[in-house]
């Protein structure tokens, strides 16, 4: 939906905000808020791109924290891939800011292409969120994803084989590294309940031409799979039945990482030690594993049938030494599995 911006977006706001109120946002969300009143000195960033998600979700802050207002800061991420229409929504998103007095910080994508992957745009997004916020001193990052977002990611972590961690995607409240966190309180809501309030509430957003389009997997899943699954429901509302699924799994996820710190399987300095992991299931070894991974300086891509072979060496316990690439070798020596360097040309003379 496209047209002349309201008169007065802080009466829009209130009439978006009646339409739904603070108590149908995400519980976890509502919760995390309340109970972050000593870092209220720091800024809340918002995710704005100008579709009818973001502009729903700075609207709904504004009307329902009045309190935040002035540390509101809204970023908008230009991927520079449709031309004039790109620039057009960052000027809707200055003038929407500038209506409801919410600071914008605009980011370009210097690398932009024709054709440039979904990912590859995502990535780009992400950095200037990191980037961003530490330059307006915020640690709380408001994302738009809504309930049909839930099941698109399902499904399409589900052609990947993700496990429990991946399905468990996009989270409410999701942690981040120094302390930050991304919020996502809409997922409570469908895309059809938010347009609607939106149209209602005689709230303009911006279309992105290329969501018409088969392009991009997520675009695929949205036009052709969503459909044809609600259909196939027959009368059972899917999208409440992902949303439901996706916190299962997420209490399930958690629950295996709770498991697993109890265990203390790895160690500072002394690698995995495979003993503490004995007569474990699979999903623990797996877990530990990848923790592993993570803590070595290896960075390069295992393939799935690698990491299905080194889980099984490890699970086996005898003495292995496999490769990790030309920087390095997961050794499994006493029952513990250490990462080794491979020695340079220069070392060995």
């Amino acid at each position: 939906m496209t047209g002349k911006l309201p008169r007065s977006w802080p009466a829009r706001a209130a009439a978006l905000a009646a339409a739904v109120p603070r108590e149908r946002l995400h519980p976890a969300v509502l919760a995390w808020s309340a109970s972050r009143r000593r870092a209220a000195a720091r800024p809340w960033a918002v995710a704005l791109s100008g579709g009818a998600d973001s502009i729903a979700l700075l609207l709904l802050l504004w009307a329902h924290w009045p309190g935040r207002r002035p540390r509101l800061v809204a970023l908008h991420f230009n991927h520079r891939l449709r031309g004039a229409a790109s620039d057009g929504d960052a000027e809707f998103c200055r003038q929407v800011c500038r209506a409801l007095q919410v600071r914008l910080r605009v980011g370009c994508w210097r690398g932009a292409r024709a054709g440039a992957s979904e990912a590859a745009a995502r990535t780009a997004r992400l950095a200037f969120f990191d980037q961003a916020m530490p330059a307006v001193d915020a640690r709380a990052l408001w994302l738009g994803h809504q309930q049909d977002d839930v099941a698109e990611t399902f499904f399409m972590r589900l052609a990947r084989g993700s496990g429990t961690a991946g399905l468990a995607a996009p989270r409410p409240v999701q942690p981040m590294p120094g302390g930050c966190v991304r919020l996502r309180p809409l997922l409570t809501l469908k895309k059809a309940e938010i347009s609607a309030a939106l149209r209602a509430a005689r709230i303009p957003w911006r279309e992105d031409a290329t969501n018409a389009g088969d392009d991009y997997f997520r675009n695929r899943i949205r036009r052709s799979v969503l459909p044809a699954w609600q259909r196939a429901a027959r009368g059972r509302d899917a999208l409440d039945g992902a949303a439901l699924a996706r916190e299962l799994l997420d209490e399930d996820d958690a629950a295996l990482e709770a498991w697993l710190d109890k265990l203390r399987p790895l160690r500072r300095g002394a690698g995995l030690d495979l003993a503490t992991l004995a007569g474990q299931p699979r999903a623990l070894w797996r877990r530990a594993l990848h923790r592993w991974l993570a803590a070595t300086p290896y960075r390069g891509d295992l393939s799935r049938q690698g990491f299905a072979a080194l889980l099984a060496a490890a699970m086996r316990g005898r003495p292995t030494r496999h490769s990790l690439g030309r920087e390095g070798f997961a050794v499994i020596r006493d029952d513990r599995l250490h990462y080794k360097k491979t020695r340079s040309p220069s070392a060995r003379k």
